[in-house]
């Protein structure tokens, strides 16, 4: 936590903490505030030295009010006089030259803290003081006790419930810390307020981190409804599947599956997107997916045309392609099959060249004749539902889907049809 400048610390701690004496000019009022009970009653021994050391620490004469104050604290018997000698103590502590010590300002904090004379809003002011020097003194404990102290007598800072959440999880309650950070970001989304993308990214490291990948994945969730951009969907899809030590393990099947999301989002960022998912597509024996994502990503200009492994890739596609001949010939064996295996792998190959309402129809298909992976046919029946833009029935297929990790990446593209990336 940032420590407070002497200059923000001496303006925070002073404003309360000046004390007022008694002053024959203003006896009326004065007797007006004692009828009241609110006026401090001080023996002369406290009156004496505490109105010239008033005049001292005005003046910031350090050398002067020192004596002073310490004679009203050795003079100092009931709550006012202590509460006299707590605030002039504390105002002495500020203007110290080169700035106030923390440790210094514990004592008449806390003695302020627990007078009774002490007005409420000021005890709040002061006990979020007391939080700053825990911070500040790396004790994440005892700053988040009394931040939140702070926070029940009232108050009330925009960066206090951050500070509270940050607290919690360096103090180990990574759980409390983020469940205090959805409140209040669900609770300003709610209210059409969109935090800072660092608050989200912050939570996602914080529960990745802490092996909770249930809330990181529901942070994600988070972010992605409220930052819907194609970059932010393609990190958090990478973060989440893709890349090596990524929270969920994958074969390149699935990995496929989020390409195709981030293809259909047209969230691919570079070129080594593009020839990676060209090149795995291939591996799977889907050449005419392959060549499509060459195609596009030429065509955008993230491959670049003279590219030997997308030259070569693409090569082998259209050998591989025209080896295999006409899909319409396969389409009806796979009709015709007792299972639905090649009805499955043809339909694959339809979603790869975009033919969805081919590739939906051989689905479906699949799924009747059984035999296949109905977690997996589902998957991409629900791709291709999304793709040809039936979005209530790619629902339910996604729905559909069971068992970790599919029904995990059925559940990103439901999220993809609920806030598709927005440049």
């Amino acid at each position: 936590m940032k420590t407070l400048s002497n200059a923000v610390m001496a303006v925070l701690l002073a404003g309360g903490a000046t004390v007022a004496l008694a002053q024959p000019a203003v006896a009326q009022k004065q007797k007006k505030e004692e009828q009241k009970g609110d006026q401090l009653k001080l023996s002369n021994e406290v009156r004496g030295p505490a109105a010239q050391a008033q005049t001292a620490l005005s003046a910031k004469d350090v050398a002067t009010a020192a004596p002073l104050v310490a004679a009203v604290e050795a003079a100092a018997k009931t709550d006012d006089e202590k509460y006299i000698a707590a605030a002039l103590r504390l105002n002495l502590e500020v203007i110290q030259p080169g700035g106030p010590n923390n440790a210094n300002l514990v004592a008449p904090l806390d003695a302020l803290i627990a007078s009774p004379r002490t007005a409420q809003a000021d005890k709040a002011k002061y006990t979020y003081q007391r939080g700053v020097i825990a911070a500040n003194a790396k004790d994440a404990p005892g700053a988040l006790r009394f931040f939140e102290q702070a926070q029940q007598l009232g108050y009330n800072d925009p960066n206090l419930p951050l500070q509270l959440v940050k607290l919690k999880m360096d103090s180990g309650d990574i759980a409390g810390g983020s469940a205090a950070l959805a409140k209040m970001v669900d609770e300003q989304m709610a209210a059409g307020q969109k935090p800072s993308e660092d608050i989200f990214r912050y939570a996602i490291a914080r529960n990745n981190t802490a092996k909770n990948p249930t809330e990181a994945r529901a942070w994600m969730r988070r972010y992605l409804t409220a930052y819907p951009t194609p970059k932010n969907w393609r990190d958090m899809l990478v973060f989440w599947g893709i890349q090596p030590q990524s929270m969920a393990t994958l074969d390149k099947s699935q990995k496929v599956d989020l390409y195709r999301l981030l293809r259909s989002g047209k969230a691919l960022a570079d070129q080594y997107d593009y020839e990676i998912y060209a090149q795995w597509t291939f591996d799977q024996g889907l050449p005419w997916e392959s060549k499509a994502v060459l195609t596009e990503g030429k065509a955008a200009g993230k491959i670049p045309a003279n590219s030997p492994d997308a030259g070569s890739l693409l090569a082998a596609a259209n050998k591989s392609i025209s080896n295999e001949g006409s899909m319409a010939a396969v389409e009806g064996r796979a009709m015709k099959a007792a299972d639905g295996k090649l009805a499955a792998s043809t339909a694959d190959a339809y979603l790869g060249t975009g033919e969805y309402a081919k590739a939906i129809t051989l689905y479906r298909a699949a799924l009747q004749k059984g035999g296949v992976d109905a977690n997996t046919v589902n998957t991409r029946l629900g791709i291709a539902l999304t793709n040809s833009g039936d979005k209530a029935a790619a629902k339910t297929a996604f729905q559909a889907v069971t068992g970790t990790p599919r029904a995990d990446i059925a559940a990103w593209w439901i999220d993809f049809l609920d806030h598709p990336p927005v440049a």
